[in-house]
């Protein structure tokens, strides 16, 4: 495992408030070859993990004598990190094993919200919407976190689906989720579908429940991105593991021109397509519509933004801001901005 071996090696790392050798390798720990496969540890691994253990000690004796370090870290340690140092200091390797088994290894040990490129990137302080941003989808937020709840505590839940027009507020209501106990979330970038697989195998073996986002979803067939979610919900033998929920937002527009019926007498493709489409976006159990602003909603949001009523003066200037963005969520707080 690769180790830090200078004080400037530690420049790199997130660490936590306290001494910094000790959880540098405690992170190590986290990160080892074998840390996946001491989730389900065998007698032979846990002779590796004792050995290393061992080194690591040793090496940990050494880097504290010769470059003694004051803290280097503003966070608080997280409990993995905690466990990880204890077990390091006991050179237990039962202890690492339950720490890996209570936490997952690297980078789900530490952190909440991820993004997937294809690649896995934590993402250390994500930007969270507030609690009570959005205004105008009351009914939506409720259903959305009642069935986010039901998921994380391993109650029967539904794939959802979030459909509207642009600016409404379908991605920051989704987003908001993290703002609940336990959850996690993985942020999936369209080019980054055909992958998706083998980041779902990790998923699987977690003890964590994780939303995967899947934000600005096309229900085009046309669409590559749209093949590999239709495996991922009903193509696979697997499916998406338990402890994995789909969230995905979609465009309104593209459900209202998928929605049209063919003409009659048109090819049997374009009906199969029309099909196909409806077909996928029903494989979702909840599907939740957030529908465009009108005036009145829109001026309310903006009071809402502020946090006090409309001038005349006001109103009037936040219409006319709105002439060539159009009533919704995202026009009413870039208008509350240019006048905090």
């Amino acid at each position: 495992m690769e180790l830090p071996k200078r004080p400037p090696d530690l420049l790199s790392l997130d660490l936590p408030q306290g001494e910094p050798w000790g959880y540098a390798l405690a992170q190590a720990l986290l990160k080892a070859p074998w840390a996946w496969r001491a989730l389900h540890p065998t007698p032979g691994l846990l002779d590796l993990v004792r050995w290393d253990l061992e080194a690591l000690f040793a090496e940990l004796q050494r880097l504290r004598a010769e470059s003694p370090l004051g803290s280097l870290g503003t966070r608080p340690p997280h409990p993995a990190e905690e466990g990880a140092l204890k077990a390091l200091l006991a050179r237990d390797p039962e202890a690492v094993v339950g720490v890996l088994q209570a936490h997952g290894p690297w980078p789900f040990a530490l952190y909440r919200a991820f993004r997937f490129d294809g690649e896995l990137h934590p993402l250390p302080h994500p930007r969270l919407p507030r609690e009570d941003e959005l205004i105008g989808y009351e009914a939506q937020l409720q259903a959305l976190e009642a069935n986010a709840r039901r998921f994380l505590s391993a109650r029967p839940a539904f794939h959802t689906l979030l459909y509207g027009a642009r600016g409404t507020g379908k991605s920051t209501a989704a987003k908001r989720l993290l703002h609940l106990e336990g959850a996690r979330m993985v942020e999936v970038e369209k080019g980054a579908l055909p992958r998706l697989e083998a980041l779902l195998d990790r998923l699987a073996l977690l003890p964590h429940r994780f939303f995967l986002f899947l934000d600005d979803l096309s229900l085009d067939p046309e669409d590559e991105a749209f093949h590999h979610l239709k495996a991922l919900l009903e193509g696979s033998l697997e499916g998406p593991p338990e402890n994995v929920l789909l969230l995905a937002t979609s465009n309104r527009r593209h459900l209202v021109r998928l929605g049209k019926n063919p003409l009659p007498g048109e090819a049997p493709e374009a009906w199969d397509a029309l099909q196909e489409s409806l077909a996928l976006a029903e494989r979702f159990g909840l599907v939740l519509t957030f529908p465009p602003f009108d005036q009145a909603l829109y001026l309310k949001a903006v009071a809402h933004h502020l946090g006090r009523p409309l001038e005349a003066e006001e109103e009037a200037e936040a219409l006319r801001f709105a002439l060539a963005r159009g009533f919704s969520g995202r026009a009413a707080r870039q208008f509350a901005r240019t006048l905090a």
